[in-house]
Formats: structure tokens, C-alpha cells, sequence
């Protein structure tokens, strides 16, 4: 082993006879780590500098040694120092080897420099080792544990293995509960020196560093640690894939006892396979960005993976999972049907696809009060449609099947982890899952969840694990990068998602606007009394329950304010029955008239079908065209097709019935009526009209009463949004989500 030697110049060699000689060695000291009133000795050894010099008087070491930021021991006092050493300067008051060994690398050359001869104790120990390093994983099967690996994780050095992950756990130990790694892994601002064993410290740079710690703190969170060492599911083994791309061909993975052709994940991580557009099987001109979305689907299947195509609405999901599906079915006819699962309202939706865009692929509709008529529904199909609530019925006969891709479209429905829905498509067999969702997490990181445990089961541990190790915590504060770093880079491979801006930039401008409405006269005194009332019922239901036991009473008293803000006519109590003025249902009137004197086509969404249909009243009122969908809709594309061919210019909407499926392009105008809770289902609403095929700017107006419960929640919504961001996108996120603090606020008296 080898390092560095200094020696001055043969130009330096007269200033360095009149210079003192410095010694740089390790010397023991007692240090007080309590207080003057309650002492507490601890024996250290540290880092220290002699000064040897013939000459007195002479300051010059003494203005090196303190420009490179050594310490005089003569001036910490009240340090708690007990010297047992002839020494001059500790090298740094902080217990830090990466200080230590900075100093050194930065200290001999310019002391030597500057004429100094400069001794080292052939036992000093703080020293980066100079000469080149490589790094490399292995991942050893263990042979009484099915799906587990032992880890190491080190470097080589003049040919022989040094396995860090040792020394790297014991940080863990010393620091607790992970605080020194995930400092650590927020990000560095130096060289980090990593003591090896037998052979004293390695240089490591901060963003190296950091990327070896995010995959550390992943790996420990999951895996199961004992005397040193580190086990890790199979699940987990793609995370030392990420990190050897990120070392950019400086660290090298390699597993052992299993067969040399499996697949657990060699190339997983790299870039897919570019498809030729003009050899894709479909009657469409795909994109490019379309074209990487196939070849990112035709990726994870090569790799017996699932994934989340979770691209903003309107950028043609379902074409691409088509495109897909065509691929998958005209290469190789042998492969088992595939499975589409889908909402009730988008069944006929996908069969139209089919036909238009892959009519060579047998497609089977799953579906109807026929659907059982006969066993040949089944038989030669490439494509089966059928809905949740068909699947739910349905279950016995599709479980024994196995498919080739299944394909749950708005998989959002299967976000509740202990629902219905989940359960039975959890049963299903298939070769490839795929989940297709604009808004994979809409409320809560459980959403996340409950989709990775139906595309891998295990890949984000059990729900109890995943609750504590992330969604708690994220909770607690989204400022808390550390926990949200880890997830995005666990969870970024398996999702791709690409917003408008970003692959779609002809798309015309999207103009926002927030519509500010005031409350007076008897609707505001209405407002302010229910206000009241309810917020001192929460505030008893809080104290006698908790926060988490009062959540449908909270929910209810909030519902009231927002149906104040709507309409009066909307709320059922005694107080409401002769208040009939309602500014926004005015102001809505109002912009109306101007929108189609500018011949502007007008969606209008709102969550209370009750107040669509006061809307749809008045408009009839004033002989206005008006088309109207709700859930009870029973010909939704009838509806939809009327609007687009122009048999009217304003088309109500309400939240269950518009959130998917609709492609309403000859609209240029969406207005919400009132504010939703989640904001991903309002984006989606908006994206009915701002989608691929939109030829015109779209202006999106959000009525919103000043002051109130409304205003107030479009805060939360942005909290919401940037939740989605930091794990899908790796965006930054700041401030908790609900808290007791929030419903105060939402419950806070109308601004005046």
C-alpha cells in the first residue's frame, strides 16, 4: 500500500531550514462529555500537530496550521481537554474522520508548499488511500430461504475484496433509528472517507455517496440485518442494479447460487429497445412519446415485470396498451387470451378502440346479461373485456384461467387495499399485469400500496411495514425528503409517466382562472350560523373521540359549508328552507351568457348532481341547450356523441360520471362549479376537453366563494398534487397533509 509522499522543492530547500518542523501523529486525551455540575469522562484518541522549532518567536506554522483550520489547543479551555500529550493543535475540534483525512490530503501538500518538513507517524492512521478503487456487489442466494440474498457491498483493492456493508451497518447502530444515513443520504456537500479495514480510508464523493446511501437506507428498511450482516428479499435485489448504472460502469453486480440465466433483473434498468414505428401492427401513426410508452410496456413484459402507465389523460393510454396487446398477439397466436378490466361506463369505449386501431385481434366482450350464454365466448379470443363489477360476480369462472397481459384500466378502483375489487383481481393469473391510471395516488400513499401489491406482491413489503416505513412518515412531513426519495427510487422504474407539457408541446395553451365569488345577504348569515354550529360539534367530537375517530363527522360538517357555497337549495335543514339567493348559481349564469354570445361550447362539472339539475332548470329557463350526465346516465356515449356533433353548447357534468372516458375535444371551456377534495379527479375532468385532438386554447374557470371552506381547500389540493409529484416524479414536496390544525382552518369564520 501506498501513499503520497510531500518533499519540498530544491527551491524551497533554504526557507525550509529556517522553518519549524511539524509532526503530525495521534495523541489520547480525557474528554468531559457532561457539564462542569455532572462530568463524564470518556478516554479518546485523536488527531493532533507538534510544532518543533529552534527559533523562538517564529508564528510561521503557527498562521499555516490555523489558515487550514487546525485548532490551538491553548485556546479551548473550556473544551474539557485533559492533556496526557506533548501536542500544539488538534487538527479539528469536530470527532469527524472525513475531517481528519481532508485535512491531511489538503494540509501536507501545502505545508510543503510553503517550506515546512512535514513528519507523519507511520501509525497516523487518518490518510485517504491513494491508489485506485473499484467497487462491486454480490448477492448470494441463501439456500434455506427461498427469494432471499445475502448482500456485499464493498470495494477491491490491489486485487482482494473488502465487504463495507460491516462498517456501514455499524453507522447504523451508533447513530440510531437511521438518522446518520439518511443525513446523510439528504445529500453532502464533501468528500465522505469510508474507513476499509486493514487498509485505512477510501475517498467517496458526495454524489456518490449519496446514491450509495439511498440504496443502503432501501435495503435495510426492507431487509433483515444480523451480526454484520445484510439479507434482502428478491424484490429488493433490483435496487444494486439502479445503483450500478448510477456508478456509471464503476461498480460491478454479480449473484451466485442460482442458474446463470436468471432473469431476477440483469438489464432491467437499462434503456428500452426502440420500436420501429412503420412496423407497429395498429392502423395509427403513434407518436414518438407513444412509441416509448410501447416499448417501455414490451420492456417489462420482457422482463416478467408489471407496470403503471400512469401518463397524463389525454395522451392516449389506451392506445398504446392497444398497440401493446397487437404486438403481443400477432408475434406469437399460441400466447393465452389477454384481460382487459375496466369501469362499467369504459367497456364499449375499449371494444371501439379494438376495432378501430387492431381489427385483426378476436376480441370478446365479458359483459351483459348474456354473457354466459354458451362456452365459446372464450374460445379463440386474443382479447377478453370485461368490468369490476362483472369480475366481482364473475370470480370462479375467470380465476382458473390464465392470461397473457392483464390490463386494469382507471386502476384506481382498486386502490382500497382491503376492498372487494382488489381481492378478486389479485386472483387472477397472468403472465404481465399492467395498471393504467393518470392518477395513481390520489389521496394517500396506502393507494400506491394496494396497486404494487397487485403488480408485485412484496415489492413494497406487507401494508403494515409500508404504513411505518413510509406513508407515516411522509404524513408527518413532506418535507422529509429522505423517505420520499427512497420510495420514488423503488417505485420509479415500474411507472411511466409523462405529463402534457412535456411530450406534447403543440397542444394550444391551457388558461386557468380562478373565479372569485362573494357571499351576502341571507346566504352569507346561513353560511356563518351553520358554521358555527358545526365547528363546535367537531371540536366536541374531537375531544371526546380523537382526531382519527371524528373524521365522517368532520367530513359531514364540511360537506354543509360547501352546499352553502353551492346553492342553499342544496342544504336540508330548517334554517336553509327560505334562502333562496345564491351568488355563485348567479355568477354561473352570468358567465354563461358571455361564453356562448362568443360561440364558446362550455363543460360545467360539479359534484352535487342535485345542483346540476337546479343548472340544467334554469338554463331551460332561458331556452339554453343543455345536455346533462350523471352515474344514472344510462346512454353516456349518446350523450357524448350529441354534444361533439353540436346538439348543444353546454354540457353538465357530474363527478362520477366525468371523471374517464370522455373525449370531449369540441369544447373550449370548462368551468367547475366547486372545488373536489381530490385534485387529481379534477385535473381529470379538465382533461375531458385538453387532450390530443384540441385545436383551441381551453380556458378552465374555478368558482370559488372568498374566504370559505372552498378557498381553503384548494390549499390542500396543492398539498395533494405535490405529494403525487415528489414519488412519481421525484419532485420536492413540503408541509403535512390533514391535521387538527388544517380543520381549524377550514372551519375559520368568512373573511370580511
Amino acid at each position: 500500500m501506498m501513499f503520497a509522499s510531500y518533499e519540498a522543492r530544491d527551491g524551497d530547500r533554504a526557507l525550509k531550514a529556517t522553518r519549524p518542523k511539524i509532526r503530525l501523529t495521534t495523541a489520547h486525551f480525557t474528554i468531559n462529555r457532561g457539564d462542569s455540575f455532572s462530568p463524564r469522562y470518556e478516554d479518546v484518541e485523536l488527531p493532533v500537530i507538534i510544532v518543533q522549532s529552534e527559533y523562538t518567536g517564529d508564528n510561521s506554522a503557527q498562521i499555516a496550521l490555523e489558515s487550514l483550520g487546525a485548532v490551538d489547543l491553548g485556546c479551548l479551555p473550556d473544551y474539557g481537554l485533559d492533556l496526557n500529550a506533548d501536542a500544539d493543535y488538534l487538527v479539528s475540534i469536530e470527532e469527524d474522520p472525513s475531517l481528519y483525512c481532508a485535512f491531511t490530503a489538503q494540509a501536507l501538500p501545502a505545508l510543503t508548499r510553503q517550506g515546512f518538513e512535514v513528519e507523519i507517524d507511520p501509525a497516523y492512521p487518518y490518510r485517504f488511500l491513494e491508489q485506485q478503487v473499484s467497487w462491486y456487489s454480490t448477492l448470494d442466494a441463501e439456500g434455506d430461504q427461498l427469494g432471499w440474498f445475502s448482500v456485499e457491498l464493498g470495494v477491491e483493492i490491489g486485487g482482494k475484496r473488502v465487504n463495507l456493508v460491516p462498517v456501514l451497518l455499524g453507522l447504523l447502530e451508533q447513530s440510531g433509528e437511521l438518522a446518520s444515513l439518511r443525513a446523510m443520504a439528504r445529500g453532502t456537500e464533501r468528500t465522505i472517507a469510508v474507513p476499509v479495514e486493514g487498509h485505512g480510508y477510501i475517498r467517496v464523493e458526495p454524489e456518490r455517496l449519496k446514491r450509495l446511501f439511498d440504496v443502503l437506507v432501501e435495503l435495510h428498511d426492507s431487509g433483515d440485518t444480523h451480526k454484520g450482516r445484510l439479507s434482502i428479499a428478491e424484490n429488493d435485489a433490483h435496487a444494486l442494479q439502479r445503483l450500478e448504472l448510477d456508478f456509471g460502469g464503476d461498480l460491478t453486480v454479480s449473484i451466485s447460487g442460482r442458474d446463470a440465466d436468471h432473469t431476477w433483473g440483469q438489464g432491467f434498468f437499462t434503456t428500452p429497445e426502440a420500436i420501429d414505428p412503420a412496423s407497429l401492427p395498429v392502423k395509427a401513426t403513434l407518436r414518438p412519446y407513444q412509441c416509448e410508452g410501447v416499448a417501455w410496456l414490451a420492456h417489462l413484459g420482457k422482463h416478467g415485470v408489471g407496470g403503471i402507465l400512469a401518463d397524463d389523460m389525454g395522451l392516449g393510454k389506451t392506445l398504446q396498451t392497444v398497440t401493446h396487446l397487437a404486438r403481443e398477439h400477432t408475434s406469437n397466436p399460441l400466447v393465452p387470451p389477454s384481460l382487459i378490466v375496466c369501469p362499467t361506463s369504459l367497456v364499449g369505449n375499449w371494444q371501439r378502440e379494438f376495432a378501430r386501431f387492431a381489427p385483426q385481434l378476436r376480441v370478446r366482450l365479458h359483459h351483459g346479461r348474456n354473457r354466459h350464454l354458451g362456452a365459446e365466448w372464450l374460445d379463440g379470443a386474443d382479447v377478453i373485456i370485461t368490468s369490476y363489477p362483472i369480475l366481482l360476480r364473475d370470480a370462479e369462472l375467470l380465476n382458473p384461467l390464465e392470461f397473457n397481459v392483464l390490463v386494469l384500466d382507471e386502476a384506481q378502483a382498486i386502490k382500497n387495499a382491503r376492498g372487494s375489487i382488489g381481492a378478486a383481481v389479485r386472483e387472477l393469473k397472468a403472465l404481465q399485469r399492467l395498471c393504467l391510471s393518470g392518477t395513481p395516488i390520489e389521496n394517500h400513499l396506502g393507494e400506491l400500496w394496494s396497486l404494487f401489491d397487485f403488480l408485485s406482491p412484496g415489492l413494497l413489503g406487507s401494508e403494515p411495514d409500508f404504513r411505518a416505513r413510509y406513508r407515516t412518515q411522509v404524513s408527518q412531513s413532506l418535507a422529509d425528503r429522505s423517505r420520499l426519495d427512497a420510495l420514488h427510487h423503488k417505485v420509479a422504474p415500474y411507472i411511466l409517466r409523462r405529463t402534457k407539457e412535456s411530450v406534447a408541446p403543440e397542444l394550444p395553451p391551457k388558461i386557468k382562472a380562478v373565479v372569485p365569488v362573494e357571499l351576502i345577504g341571507k346566504q352569507r348569515e346561513l353560511y356563518e350560523g351553520i358554521r358555527c354550529s358545526a365547528h363546535e360539534d367537531v371540536r366536541r367530537a374531537i375531544r371526546e373521540k380523537g382526531f382519527g375517530g371524528s373524521t365522517l363527522q368532520v367530513l359531514d360538517a364540511l360537506m354543509k359549508l360547501r352546499q352553502v357555497c353551492c346553492d342553499p337549495r342544496l342544504v336540508h335543514m330548517e334554517a336553509a328552507r327560505f334562502v333562496r339567493e345564491s351568488a355563485k348559481h348567479t355568477r354561473l349564469l352570468e358567465l354563461l351568457e358571455v361564453h356562448l354570445s362568443c360561440k364558446r361550447r362550455v363543460l360545467v362539472f360539479s359534484q352535487f348532481t342535485s345542483m346540476l339539475a337546479l343548472i340544467e332548470k334554469s338554463l331551460q329557463e332561458r331556452d339554453i341547450d343543455t345536455l346533462l350526465l350523471t352515474g344514472q346516465t344510462e346512454n353516456r356515449q349518446q350523450r357524448v356523441d350529441d354534444f361533439e356533433r353540436g346538439k348543444a353548447d353546454v354540457f353538465l357534468i357530474s363527478l362520477k360520471a366525468g371523471g374517464t372516458g370522455l373525449n370531449l375535444t369540441s369544447a373550449d371551456t370548462v368551468i367547475h362549479y366547486d372545488p373536489w377534495w381530490n385534485p387529481a379527479a379534477q385535473d381529470q375532468a379538465t382533461d375531458r376537453a385538453y387532450r390530443i385532438g384540441q385545436k383551441r386554447s381551453v380556458l378552465v374557470q374555478e368558482l370559488i366563494v372568498v374566504g370559505s371552506v372552498e378557498e381553503r381547500m384548494r390549499a390542500l389540493q396543492a398539498q395533494k398534487r405535490e405529494l403525487a409529484r415528489a414519488v412519481l416524479e421525484g419532485e420536492a414536496a413540503a408541509e403535512p397533509l390533514l391535521s387538527e390544525r388544517v380543520v381549524e382552518e377550514l372551519f375559520a369564520p368568512l373573511a370580511t
